[in-house]
């Protein structure tokens, strides 16, 4: 008898073995789906929260804003050091009066607002800088020099009234601390929720090698091998991902098409997540959550019935 032979019997009698048990195979899958759409979601979320940190991140920048009596010449000296430093990717200039036309854009539906400005009778508002740099660990450095040429007391930094970047990277930090913190709560979640599958199918293929015992005792006796004996149930516990993984796949689809459209897009999470589109990210990203899902799920049922195997079947 050839090797292809016995693989597609063995095979054979881990699917029947499969269906017979269909009650606690059922237990197993159930548990396993919980298990393996959790993981899903917390990949969606993931990536959602990354795609929300960096699209944050590409909007940081350094914004150095100069006393109201700063000379334009000095302003661009600065600004050619900035531009002379590797780090330094763009350096924008904007003038008092852009500044003011700026502001009175913003704030073209505050007549009070406008009101009070006019009555000033002249520009309150200095001219800026606005830097970006190649890399966003270079910030903190492109901070530090301006902040020594603002303690220059003879150079063209002494008019910088305020540097804005602290303020931002507190809150790129703490944005970055909870998804980190969120991301570890999640992994042990799963970890915990992958036990529970490991224990559940565990028991699941002792009840099938208890309800088998007989035919296994026939096996015994007439010589069949470890593998011939131990195999099926190697292919029931495969099933039980497989069938989890398929119907996770499947149920993932409609549930993020349609979501957003029943409980609509609220301004928390508008806020939250941004334009992010968590369909659109699932079908893109098809090939790797079936490989994770599948994997999982494959890895969990055959580890399961290998170490139930293992303990209570002695052929």
């Amino acid at each position: 008898m050839n090797l292809w032979t016995n693989v597609k019997r063995v095979a054979r009698y881990g699917l029947i073995g499969f269906v017979r048990n269909g009650f606690v195979s059922l237990a197993a899958i159930l548990i396993m789906l919980v298990t393996l759409f959790f993981i899903a979601n917390l990949m969606i979320s993931n990536a959602a929260m990354r795609a929300t940190l960096d699209e944050l991140t590409e909007k940081v920048d350094i914004t150095v804003y100069f006393q109201t009596n700063a000379s334009e010449e000095n302003i661009l000296a600065l600004k050619q050091s900035l531009e002379a430093l590797s780090e330094v990717r763009l350096v924008t200039y904007e003038t008092r009066e852009e500044a003011l036309a700026t502001f009175r854009e913003r704030h073209k539906n505050d007549q009070l607002t406008l009101q009070a400005l006019d009555e000033l009778g002249e520009n309150p508002l200095g001219a800026s800088l606005s830097i970006r740099a190649r890399e966003t660990s270079q910030y903190e450095g492109v901070a530090k020099y301006l902040e020594a040429q603002q303690t220059d007391s003879t150079g063209p930094g002494a008019s910088i009234d305020k540097i804005n970047f602290f303020q931002n990277k507190a809150a790129i930090d703490r944005l970055t601390q909870t998804i980190s913190t969120s991301e570890r709560n999640g992994l042990v979640k799963a970890i915990v929720l992958a036990l529970a599958v490991l224990l559940i199918s565990f028991n699941t293929i002792r009840l099938a090698i208890y309800t088998s015992r007989e035919e296994i005792g026939i096996m015994n006796i007439v010589g069949a091998s470890q593998w011939y004996v131990r195999g099926p149930f190697l292919i029931a516990g495969a099933l039980y991902g497989v069938v989890s993984g398929v119907l996770v796949l499947l149920l993932m689809y409609p549930i993020l098409y349609f979501y957003p459209v029943l409980v609509g897009l609220d301004a928390t999470s508008e806020l939250l997540f941004g334009d992010f589109d968590s369909f659109a990210h699932f079908v893109n990203n098809f090939p790797m959550f079936f490989l994770v899902l599948m994997g999982t799920g494959i890895v969990l049922g055959v580890l399961s019935s290998y170490l139930a195997v293992r303990r209570y079947l002695h052929s």
